[in-house]
């Protein structure tokens, strides 16, 4: 027979005190007669229709071993429960699950942290330097000129875990379930682009290493000069050492180009990344997977182009929100 919930109980309740029959009130619920007679009989014992309390399972650790385990943790959130476990102190015989149970009931639930660039106390520094410099900066008047750009690295062939496959019991090493990856990725393309609110710049494949000569003449002069006409263009670039070498800042100078001062360890303040991850989405979700690093680079471009020059508006508008976060943030990590 089924169990009545306690919605159910207090229906219950109501029709036997408006006279309805136990039977009737048991067919009604699909429980047996006895059911509805004991409720009726706790009700009128303890004005109540609610579970008595149970002696249940003893409780395996002590307060004093909740609030070890619980303080562990929050000193030091990439401790394992097994390691809480061997830590304990005095004799003891709680598993990693008991372990689990008392951080869950602290709040605590392992989940994939984040991963972002090491920020020392110089780049906290400097990100809030950064943003405090740029709080009053509008879209309108200003970051609606700034040409973000960046180069992004694509693999063949991405395995970061998340990929899931429908198996039955015992299938997991069947050949039509196992994820075959092969070493490194299978390689991949490497290539840059920069945005804009009023459009965006061809996706250049850059082959091999990039140096500065390299970056001036393949990527500067040919693709980011001819976006620069405007004289109220403002061009920005991470601090990578192609960037930053005398060669590409003399010839940035002198082109008159103005470039963005970018503090270093900031990927999450450039929104040409959230970008990059929209297209390796796009190009994840085509029907046929690209065979090759030509196969790859066609489908990058071809996915480059129809983007929505609305979603590249919408990322850039979330520069002032950006640097308000980063300077509540003290420089620290921040969501975007």
């Amino acid at each position: 027979m089924a169990r009545l919930s306690r919605e159910d109980r207090q229906i219950a309740l109501g029709r036997l005190q408006a006279g309805q029959s136990q039977s009737a009130i048991a067919r009604h619920f699909h429980v047996s007669k006895s059911t509805i007679s004991r409720l009726w009989v706790r009700f009128q014992a303890t004005g109540s229709v609610a579970d008595l309390p149970r002696a249940g399972r003893p409780r395996a650790t002590t307060a004093a071993h909740d609030r070890f385990i619980r303080f562990r943790h929050l000193r030091n959130r990439f401790l394992s429960a097994s390691s809480s476990v061997q830590a304990l102190p005095g004799p003891h015989r709680l598993s990693d699950q008991t372990v689990q149970n008392r951080l869950h009931e602290a709040g605590l639930r392992a989940r994939r942290p984040h991963r972002g660039a090491v920020l020392t106390r110089r780049h906290r520094q400097n990100r809030v330097q950064w943003g405090n410099q740029h709080l009053r900066w509008t879209v309108r008047n200003h970051w609606r000129h700034v040409w973000f750009s960046d180069e992004s690295y694509f693999l063949l062939q991405r395995h970061d875990g998340r990929r899931r496959v429908y198996r039955r019991v015992n299938e997991r090493y069947a050949p039509n379930c196992v994820d075959e990856a092969p070493v490194h990725g299978g390689g991949g393309v490497m290539v840059w682009g920069a945005i804009n609110t009023a459009g965006r710049s061809t996706l250049v494949h850059v082959q091999g290493r990039i140096t500065a000569q390299r970056y001036v003449e393949e990527i500067l002069r040919p693709h980011a000069l001819p976006l620069m006409a405007d004289q109220d263009a403002i061009f920005q670039q991470d601090n990578a050492r192609p960037h930053t070498a005398r060669l590409t800042t003399q010839f940035l100078t002198d082109h008159h180009v103005q470039v963005l001062p970018w503090p270093s360890m900031s990927p999450d303040m450039n929104p040409i990344e959230h970008l990059w991850d929209e297209l390796d989405r796009r190009v994840r979700r085509r029907e046929e997977a690209p065979a090759n690093h030509r196969d790859l680079l066609q489908a990058l471009q071809e996915e480059w182009d129809t983007i929505p020059q609305q979603d590249i508006r919408h990322l850039i508008q979330s520069m002032p929100r950006r640097c308000r976060t980063v300077v509540a943030a003290q420089g620290s990590h921040t969501p975007y």
